[in-house]
């Protein structure tokens, strides 16, 4: 039986874009600086608490070639201060900072000499950097930036680097906002590279947690890689292993001047606040950030696949299989339909894969899909994934599948399923616009990426214009075997037993 909230949020689902728009531009107020920095403002006076979302429009995929994992590195950065936060002595720290890349420099040149280079001036050289190192360590105050946000009440401080975005965000009281303008902007106008090669070795062990040592980490990797030749999409946001450990703070000074300019980020505030202060506030702090050229896009562009391609892994794990179709970007006037054809095929138990591969046929413990991956502002990829269950295969499932979008493009799915899938939309998002730190990330993704916010409303128009028709002719069009990448793992066959060894005639048995 239907609860009541979800009653509720049916019969407020078709006001969605018409009313709640409406309403929300009532409350919205949006202004640039001077410098280019872009603010969302979003009054909501229930409660004394304020979400903020800081986006940087940079991401993996803007990584230079050969320092793979530089936007990761940047965002690890921006938690160890600045010139007055994290520090004891900020003119001594700076001296033993440059003295660090001195140093630095002195051991890469002899490295560069190849075979001829001495070992014992490399293993000085080394210890140099080691002490200098310690030396800059000794004026850290570490974690005191986050210490401050937490003791001021914040909540939820975190950051991530996905392909195509870098985005800061966390929760204070309403009375701490000027703080949050202060720290957020301080870290941006300034930025301080403490710890730069111990928090290198951080990334290079969460490469090693979330990668090496996972097998969905490495067939992923392997898939991206595969799946694309040219376009940056193929590289791990962590970066590649054999990137990391030359990654230098000049690398990551670069980054930030070309990325990190005033007009390549957008703020996103929601919550009990006054439009004015904020503008003021806004001002006086991000208005000391100098403006700059917007950072070049990226150029490459994926070459057409002709044929089928396929990466075996071999490991010891539970079997998995990642099936992959290229598709368009999210500028696409398909990019809705994609959606839609993800959420009739893995929308929970509802969904096809979910019914036909674990609850019919039980092959599989988990069938899933996804729209876009591994990001959507350039041609992407629509995923499938599949979990054999004990005692069934990879080619089972690889099959079943296939039946099933064979089956998908043949015959149109029913108007009935497909209303189904965009009142499930609709409830999704006015579920989503219930909280504070999910809209301020919501408004300012829209605004990166379409240039409006309010897209996140009139997608649903979108969404709601996708007909039976949609559906067949773009599974027709883009799951077909030229486009088509999979990855799996396969279990190492056993060690053959090792040969008894002959007896000879003298010894005995």
């Amino acid at each position: 039986m239907s609860s009541p909230k979800f009653i509720a949020l049916l019969l407020l689902a078709p006001l969605v874009r018409a009313q709640d728009l409406k309403e929300f531009e009532k409350h919205v107020t949006e202004f640039t600086l001077a410098n280019g920095l872009h603010f969302i403002v979003l009054e909501r006076h229930q409660a004394p608490v304020v979400s903020f979302h800081t986006y940087v429009n940079a991401g993996a995929v803007d990584d230079p070639e050969g320092k793979t994992g530089l936007a990761h590195m940047f965002e690890h950065m921006a938690f160890k201060g600045t010139e007055t936060i994290g520090t004891k002595n900020w003119p001594e720290e700076k001296k033993a900072l440059a003295a660090i890349e001195e140093a630095y420099d002195r051991l890469d040149q002899e490295k560069r000499k190849g075979s001829h280079a001495e070992a014992k001036k490399i293993a000085a050289l080394e210890a140099e950097v080691k002490a200098a190192i310690e030396k800059a360590d000794s004026y850290v105050i570490p974690n005191l930036y986050p210490t401050i946000i937490e003791e001021n009440g914040g909540v939820g401080l975190n950051a991530g680097t996905s392909y195509d975005s870098t985005e800061y965000f966390y929760n204070l009281p309403a009375n701490r906002v000027e703080l949050w303008f202060n720290l957020e902007s301080g870290r941006f106008l300034h930025p301080v590279f403490r710890e730069f090669y111990k928090e290198r070795d951080v990334v290079m062990e969460e490469r090693r947690m979330r990668v090496e040592s996972s097998p969905q980490g490495q067939l992923f990797e392997a898939l991206l890689a595969s799946a694309f030749e040219a376009h940056p999409y193929r590289r791990p946001p962590s970066g590649w292993s054999s990137d990391i450990p030359y990654l230098r703070v000049r690398d990551a000074e670069q980054f930030y001047k070309t990325y990190y300019v005033p007009a390549n980020i957008t703020v996103g505030i929601v919550g009990d606040v006054e439009p004015k202060q904020i503008r003021d506030l806004a001002g006086k702090y991000f208005g000391r950030l100098p403006a700059g050229p917007l950072p070049p896009p990226v150029h490459t562009a994926e070459p057409q696949q002709d044929g089928p391609r396929q990466t075996q892994i071999e490991s010891p794990a539970q079997p998995f299989d990642l099936i992959v179709y290229k598709r368009p970007d999210q500028y696409d006037k398909d990019d809705p339909v994609f959606d839609v054809i993800s959420s009739i095929l893995a929308g929970g138990r509802t969904g096809i894969l979910y019914k036909e591969m674990v609850r019919d046929k039980r092959i599989s413990l988990a069938a899933e899909a996804e729209a876009d991956v591994p990001g959507s502002k350039y041609p992407n990829l629509f995923l499938f994934f599949a979990v054999p269950s004990l005692g069934h295969t990879v080619e089972e499932n690889r099959k079943a599948l296939d039946e099933i979008l064979e089956r998908f493009k043949k015959d149109k799915v029913d108007p009935e399923t497909l209303a189904r899938v965009k009142t499930k939309t609709r409830a999704s998002l006015i579920r989503r616009l219930d909280n504070n730190a999910d809209l301020a990330q919501l408004l300012t993704s829209y605004y990166v990426n379409y240039g409006d916010w309010r897209k996140l409303f009139t997608s649903l128009d979108d969404i709601n214009r996708v007909t039976v028709e949609d559906v067949q002719r773009v599974a027709q069009k883009y799951f077909i075997t030229n486009a088509r990448t999979e990855a799996f793992n396969f279990q190492p066959s056993p060690a053959p037993a090792a040969a008894q060894a002959p007896v000879s005639s003298g010894e005995k048995q």
